[in-house]
Order: structure tokens, then C-alpha cells, then sequence
């Protein structure tokens, strides 16, 4: 039962009457203005009345504004389940003002509709109840009163309906809402890889020289840790602020430096902290200066920045062994390091903790590679890693897979991790 009268006392209800009054009361004003009521019938006021009224609101619908201001009307008084179901953008194309007139036109008719049925039936109930035979009729009285009502909600259903018909947002802004939600994703998504690169190398390095200051105790030494806790410290804060910069949405050249993402070209300073941490490291960077494109550069810091944090977290002390060259119209990566210990993989079956590793040494999640998977995914590129067993040097030598190997393995005994990137050089931009 509550079910059954709950739409009669809604305030939606009488909401999406108010808004079909205002249809009726438009159809009202032109009816008295012309052809007038005095002295003609229902029929040929109608005859004259409703060409002049699609005339006029067909040339309204003409004003690009008059959809966007259809639209937010009929968000508040019409309350869609959802508001983007209705547009509430200004006519664009000659669909729009079509759709836009077949609105107008349509709200003014179910209006005009409804405002009759509730006149002329208000008014026979009323002479019903008033009349001479009112006690016959008496204990019928609410049933007009509920049928009035559930037509209300009815026509209120129809009218919403019609809106999202032709009010809605057209294959044009759907595809436009669904790219940028698409742009959103991606950009909160890419903020999300930057934080976790950035901040996780510079807590990793900070947790490895305090541990290790601590242990060692030598003045020389510790002085060196903080130095280089201080200089990671101050990298991360300028990695934060360019973070919070795009977060603000910041103007392109606004920022100045602070919106200025580090390139391959900053990689010996990353480098240098890696080497601070007490894991020696080896590079050979074959990449001619300016062949990669901005965003190919700054891809490519952000995943030997991984590789390298992945390193000192899971395997401190080991050598860490970088190769990175432009072939055959690809920037190939390659980031290796001796496993410790049992040698498990770093990519979430955790390696054993070793002196000097973070507690906890088994790693979680895998944020970094997958976030490194899909840095490559996006460029067109394509990314591997895994624990190899035997390295002896050389693309396609035992134990070495083919597509980690291109750059040569690491030398020295034992299994080492190994992460491969591959990106073309054509979709950077």
C-alpha cells in the first residue's frame, strides 16, 4: 500500500508539475493573444492557435542557449535518476536545434494535455459532488482524488522520459564525455605511477643510508648518508611539486621549472644516489642527444628509476647493471641485478630479506612493474621481467631469453632479475 501512494505525495511529483504548468501557461498566452477565445469554438481556436505556437517555438529552439536552458530546467523540476542523462549544453548542430524544437514543442502539448484533463475533470467532479445527487458521490470522492494523482505521476514519468530522449546528449558529447573520462583515467592513473616511482626511490634510499649509518657508526660515513638522505630528499620534494602542479591543473608554463618532468638526460644524478646506497652501478646510455622524443625521455627515467629502486629494496648492495640504446627504430631497456639470497622474484613473489633490505623484504602488489607495463603499453612499447638463472653475456646465450638479452646480460655468476623494455621511437611525442 505505502508503495502505491509514496508517488502521490513525492515532492518530484509536484515538481514535474509545475514544470508541465509552465508548458500549459505558455500554450495559454498565445491562445488568448491570438486567435483569442471570444465568440469561437474549442476546434477553431485549436485550428489557429497551434500553428503559431510550433512556429514560435521552432524559432526559439533556433537560439543555441534555449537547449541549455531547457536542460537545466528540467534537471531541477524533472530530477532525473542521473543529471547527465540530460544535457545542459548549448546547440551545436542542426540535430540539436531539431531535437531541441521537437522538445519545446512536446512539453507544450503534454502540458496543455494535462493542464485540460485536470481543468475540465476537477470541474465535473466538482458538479458531481455539489449537485443535487452529492450523497450518492460522497463515498466515491477519493477515487477522482487518486486517479488525478497517479495521472500526475504518469504524465511526470512521460515528460522525464521525453527529455532524456530529446534533451540528452548527443553521439557527438557522449563520445567528447566518454574521451575525457578516458583523459581523466589516465592522467589520475599516470599522477599515481609518478608518486609511487618518485617517493618509493626516495624512501628506499633513505631507509637503506639511515640503516646502514647506524650499523656502521663511522662519522666519515654517516655524514655521507645524510648528505645523500638530504639531496634524495630534496629530489623527491621537487617531484612532489610538480605532481601537486598538474593536480592543480596549473596552466602549461605557469609552473616554470617546478612543471618540468626529469628526462633520460637526468639519469647520472639517479644514478649517483643508487651508488651512494652502497650498490655499484653500471650504465651505458647509447642514446644520441635529442633522438627521443619529451615523452619518451621522461618514460624512460621514470622505469630505470623503478628498476633501480626495485634493486636497492629487494637485492641492497648487488650490482646493478643499465643498458639503454636507440636500434632498428626502438629505445631498448634493460635493467639487471644480481639476485641475493635464494634469488625469487622481486615482482611480488618477494625475495628473501638480506642485510640492509627493509623489513618485510617479501614485496607486495608489484605496483612498480605493473606501472612500468603500463607506461610501455601506452607508448605502443612492450615490457618484461623475471628472474634469469645463468648469465654468461651475450643476446642469446644459455639461460638468457632471447627478448631479455638483446643488450647483453649481466656478467658474474649466479641468477640476477631482469627487466626489458622495448618502445618505438614513432609514438613518442
Amino acid at each position: 500500500m505505502s508503495r502505491f501512494v509514496a508517488p502521490l505525495v513525492a515532492g518530484v511529483t509536484y515538481a514535474r508539475l509545475l514544470h508541465l504548468l509552465v508548458g500549459w501557461i505558455f500554450a495559454g498566452v498565445v491562445l488568448m493573444i491570438y486567435p483569442g477565445t471570444y465568440r469561437k469554438g474549442l476546434g477553431e481556436i485549436l485550428m489557429a492557435a497551434v500553428p503559431v505556437d510550433c512556429v514560435l517555438l521552432a524559432a526559439v529552439a533556433l537560439i543555441p542557449a534555449a537547449r541549455r536552458a531547457e536542460g537545466v530546467q528540467a534537471r531541477l523540476l524533472l530530477v532525473p535518476d542521473r543529471e547527465e542523462d540530460i544535457a545542459t549544453e548549448p546547440s551545436r548542430t542542426w540535430a540539436d536545434r531539431r531535437r531541441t524544437a521537437g522538445w519545446l514543442i512536446g512539453r507544450v502539448v503534454l502540458g496543455s494535455a494535462a493542464g485540460f484533463v485536470l481543468s475540465f475533470g476537477s470541474a465535473a467532479c466538482y458538479e458531481r459532488l455539489t449537485g443535487p445527487d452529492a450523497l450518492w458521490y460522497l463515498p466515491l470522492s477519493p477515487l477522482p482524488v487518486l486517479g488525478f494523482g497517479w495521472f500526475l505521476v504518469l504524465v511526470g514519468r512521460l515528460q522525464l522520459a521525453m527529455a532524456v530522449r530529446l534533451l540528452g546528449p548527443s553521439p557527438v558529447e557522449r563520445l567528447a564525455e566518454a574521451e575525457l573520462r578516458a583523459e581523466r583515467l589516465l592522467e589520475r592513473n599516470r599522477l599515481a605511477r609518478e608518486l609511487h616511482d618518485s617517493i618509493g626511490h626516495a624512501l628506499t634510499v633513505t631507509v637503506l643510508q639511515a640503516g646502514a649509518a647506524r650499523e656502521v657508526g663511522d662519522p666519515a660515513f654517516v655524514a655521507k648518508a645524510l648528505e645523500v638522505i638530504e639531496e634524495t630528499g630534496r629530489l623527491a620534494m621537487e617531484d612532489l611539486e610538480r605532481t601537486l602542479v598538474l593536480l592543480r591543473e596549473t596552466p602549461p608554463g605557469s609552473g616554470g621549472a617546478a612543471t618540468e618532468q626529469p628526462g633520460i638526460d637526468q639519469l647520472p644524478a639517479l644514478l649517483d644516489t643508487a651508488r651512494a646506497a652502497g650498490s655499484p652501478v653500471e650504465a651505458r646510455i647509447e642514446v644520441p642527444p635529442g633522438a627521443l622524443p619529451g615523452v619518451l625521455s621522461r618514460e624512460s627515467y621514470r622505469i630505470v628509476q623503478e628498476g633501480v629502486t626495485n634493486a636497492l629494496k629487494y637485492a641492497p648492495g648487488e650490482p646493478i647493471d643499465i643498458r639503454i640504446a636507440v636500434r632498428d627504430g626502438r629505445l631498448e631497456l634493460r635493467c639487471a641485478n644480481r639476485l641475493s639470497g635464494g634469488g625469487r622474484s622481486a615482482a611480488g613473489a618477494g625475495r628473501p630479506s638480506v642485510t640492509g633490505a627493509p623489513r618485510g623484504g617479501t614485496r607486495k602488489g608489484g605496483k612498480g612493474l605493473r606501472g612500468i607495463r603500463e607506461r610501455a603499453t601506452l607508448l605502443g612499447g612492450e615490457a618484461e621481467a623475471g628472474a634469469v638463472g645463468t648469465t654468461v653475456g651475450a643476446s642469446g646465450a644459455p639461460g638468457v631469453p632471447a627478448a631479455l638479452g638483446a643488450l647483453g646480460a649481466f656478467q658474474g655468476g649466479g641468477g640476477e632479475w631482469v627487466l626489458s623494455v622495448r618502445l618505438p621511437l614513432r609514438l613518442g611525442s
